[in-house]
């Protein structure tokens, strides 16, 4: 039998609930099943109380006076050299400030009959418009009654104020639209608005519009033109001129015929005007990269952090910040990377003339790889079809060789004493290549990864004339497998010093070494130094330099190792000032941190001055740089990176040259090794900072200062009893061993020649389409991928 719930009294159970009540709440539900005229009128006032009580509330969350002040007043950030030459300025877009009577006044007068046209008669809110507005809306025909001063309000504070269409927004909008009218005139508001409004392709403000689509100043616009960028303001994409012609002409003719109606023009010229086409002088407005873009760029992201914990704004607070970087430096990097890249160039050009065409096989893993393809592909056109389409289309193949095939380089030096950021270069040309080859790009360091092999093996006590054999090297992997590290040069089968084995960059005896040392006393030793972003295998193959680091690491590192073993974190900025001059911030080296022992500093030190005296980096002396010099050549396999850092007591530089795509090379065993490619430009750089006095060429590396309590002890014995510490003097330059004939280049536009340094112990073995790149003679292993740079301050 079914279950039957008793049914209820409704009536008598609101009664019981009713009684329940205190009694002030029965009296006012009594009034209100009986209203009076008061109970009507309380009822009618309740919406706009609670939506003025919600104004006031929200009056705390929209932009202040002193915010407003600051954008009308806005002033960019500018970034300097440490002596004082301009690199950058931080603005909102690509913008010049006019005056108002710098404008047509063709401009203002479309712009207000097409915005606002009781613009002199309201204070911020024009409720005429406003209630026009909801009536059109409630019939279905949705309008906006913002008058210019609110849309000036939404411009300045997107953020503050909110992009969503809710009543939330509308409310900020109206407040600080109040705001703004409390504080400025009329002339002051127009001025503002036409200064801060968008109109695509990098131009702000009507002055770029101006000169961007009609190639004139705002003051010489006429009346078409004039209502061509008023028409772009309710849709800038939408109703752009130069993709959209026909749209942006019926909207243009829209502000005309409103510009009839307020009679700013006659009707029979207005009949006239609408008649005539669109007449563009159409030109892109591009951004001035500066003399160190992805210096500025990656500064960019740590002032905006900076900016926003310490209530600055970066575009209107008219900050001065004092970089590290030297202008002079700046420059000599700037011309080693683009002279050495356009030799480079022409060599690749060449090597892939005759090989970039149709069937072969990474030709046409490129094309399968490309937009084009995808594209056809998601059109429907058959894989096969596609591939024969764009492989017989010359000028498609031509343009993507051209991308390919370009050579790209980066460049870092930092002052080892303090780990300021001296220069720094990221790519060939900001314009073509934005990708930061310095901090960004994580490639596989080969050789030059062998100093920390070496250094922890002199830390576990070696010697640098401790030898190993110099014979065929199998080192067990697990499960079956075995790393067989090799040499472009065959097995001598005698013994090899240390000392010599890191000077001729055997692979060899480097992977022996690793075997006594162990990966994991490596890998620590190279984080301590300053390979702190990058993941490191803990693998024998990391000897070699498997694990893909940035430039920016590498050249941190062997600053730690000149600076007598003592990591500092690289910085870029020394000061920030206002507007006035006043100091806001100063920034000081970081506390020095002890990585390696000083006596194992000391020997490696001297280990790497061996390979600029006698071995892989000998060619750096033909550039004639002088002095206390150190460093490390490195080349990974198939000739894909090659690297050079160089070791001054007073600077340290680096250098980076290969492809983006890790499967493009130079194709040749000579021209693709870090001596005859990243080498020169190190070389060129420390020459010319050393004819300019820059670099002194008497400053010696100093004998690391053991701070433990036991090296105190001996330095308080040393100075007691007169213990003479000896002088090293760098070995006398040795010819280097000879290498293949150089290849033809284009030729050279520095002063100094080319010495043919030792070859690079690298075999020439090609690297196979797709495969990650990898040092000499070792075995593949997977290159991780490159994370978001840091925009740590230091970096």
């Amino acid at each position: 039998m079914p279950l039957r719930l008793p049914e209820l009294n409704w009536t008598s159970l609101i009664t019981q609930l009713h009684a329940r009540l205190p009694p002030w709440l029965q009296s006012l539900l009594q009034r209100l099943r009986h209203p009076g005229w008061r109970e009507i009128l309380g009822l009618l006032a309740l919406p706009p109380a609670l939506l003025l009580l919600w104004t006031l509330l929200l009056i705390p969350f929209t932009p202040g006076i002193s915010d407003i002040r600051k954008a009308r007043d806005e002033s960019p950030t500018r970034v300097l050299t440490l002596d004082g030459k301009e690199l950058a300025s931080f603005k909102r877009g690509n913008r010049d400030w006019v005056a108002l009577d710098a404008i047509s006044p063709r401009v203002i007068d479309a712009l207000i009959a097409t915005e606002d046209k009781r613009f002199y008669d309201h204070f911020g809110i024009d409720f005429y418009r406003l209630g026009g507005a909801f009536l059109a809306t409630l019939q279905g025909d949705t309008q906006g009654g913002s008058t210019i001063t609110q849309q000036l309000a939404r411009n300045l504070f997107p953020e503050e104020i909110g992009r969503r269409q809710n009543i939330n927004r509308k409310l900020k909008e109206a407040i600080t639209a109040l705001k703004i009218e409390a504080l400025y005139t009329k002339p002051q508001i127009l001025e503002t608005y036409l200064n801060t409004v968008p109109f695509l392709y990098n131009a702000y403000g009507i002055d770029m519009g101006a000169r961007t689509y009609f190639g004139k100043p705002a003051r010489e616009l006429d009346l078409l033109e004039s209502a061509t960028l008023i028409g772009m303001l309710k849709g800038t994409a939408y109703y752009n001129p130069v993709q959209n012609p026909e749209r942006a002409r019926e909207r243009r003719n829209l502000v005309l015929e409103l510009m009839a109606r307020q009679d700013k023009l006659s009707a029979s010229r207005y009949e006239a005007l609408a008649k005539r086409p669109l007449k563009l002088d159409f030109e892109r407005q591009s951004v001035e990269p500066g003399e160190a873009p992805h210096f500025t760029a990656q500064l960019k992201r740590w002032l905006i952090d900076w900016a926003d914990k310490n209530d600055y704004d970066i575009y209107t607070d008219g900050l001065v910040v004092v970089t590290t970087l030297d202008s002079r430096l700046q420059k000599y990097a700037t011309r080693a990377v683009e002279q050495r890249g356009r030799q480079l160039q022409g060599i690749a050009d060449n090597a892939w003339a005759g090989q970039w065409r149709a069937g072969h096989r990474i030709v046409e893993t490129l094309i399968r790889e490309c937009k084009p393809y995808a594209e056809a592909i998601e059109a429907g056109e058959a894989p096969e079809t596609v591939l024969k389409r764009l492989s017989r289309d010359a000028s498609f193949l031509r343009q993507l060789r051209e991308d390919k095939t370009r050579v790209q380089a980066g460049f870092l030096a930092i002052d080892p004493r303090d780990g300021a950021v001296r220069a720094w270069v990221g790519s060939r040309d900001f314009a073509d290549d934005a990708w930061d080859h310095v901090h960004q790009a994580r490639r596989q360091p080969g050789s030059t990864f062998k100093p920390f092999v070496y250094g922890a093996a002199f830390a576990q006590g070696m010697k640098p004339d401790d030898s190993f054999l110099d014979a065929p090297v199998e080192i067990p992997l697990g499960g079956n497998e075995v790393w067989r590290p090799d040499d472009a040069e065959p097995p001598s089968n005698e013994p090899m010093t240390l000392a010599t084995g890191l000077a001729l960059s055997r692979n060899r005896i480097t992977a022996q070494v690793m075997q006594q040392v162990g990966p994991a006393r490596v890998a620590h030793l190279a984080r301590a130094m300053g390979v702190r972003e990058s993941k490191l295998d803990e693998v024998p193959s990391l000897a070699l330099g498997t694990s893909p680091v940035t430039l920016y690491e590498m050249v941190s590192a062997y600053a730690t190792i000149a600076d007598e073993g003592r990591y500092r974190a690289p910085y870029m900025v020394a000061r920030i000032e206002d507007r006035n001059g006043k100091v806001l911030a100063e920034f000081q080296p970081s506390a020095p941190e002890r990585t390696i022992s000083a006596a194992a500093l000391d020997t490696l030190v001297d280990a790497m001055r061996g390979v600029v005296t006698r071995g892989t980096g000998a060619g750096v002396r033909a550039w004639g740089v002088k002095g206390d010099l150190a460093g490390k050549t490195g080349t990974t396999q198939g000739n894909t990176d090659g690297w050079f850092i160089l070791m001054h007591p007073q600077l340290v530089g680096g250098a980076w040259v290969g492809f983006n795509d890790a499967r493009i090379t130079l194709r040749s065993d000579y021209w693709g090794q870090g001596a005859h490619s990243a080498l020169p430009i190190v070389g060129d750089f420390f020459a010319r900072a050393q004819g300019a006095r820059i670099v002194e060429t008497d400053a010696r590396f100093a004998r690391a200062v053991d701070d433990t309590l036991l090296g105190q002890l001996h330095k308080w014995y040393d100075s007691v009893f007169g213990a003479e510490t000896p002088v090293e003097t760098p070995a006398p330059p040795r010819p280097a061993p000879a290498t293949e004939p150089a290849a033809s280049a284009p030729q050279a536009e520095a002063s100094a020649p080319e010495a043919p340094p030792a070859s690079e112990s690298a075999p020439a073995e090609p690297v196979a389409p797709g495969s990650a790149p990898l040092p000499a003679g070792s075995a593949p292993v997977s290159a991780a991928s490159a994370p978001a740079p840091s925009a740590s301050q230091p970096l």
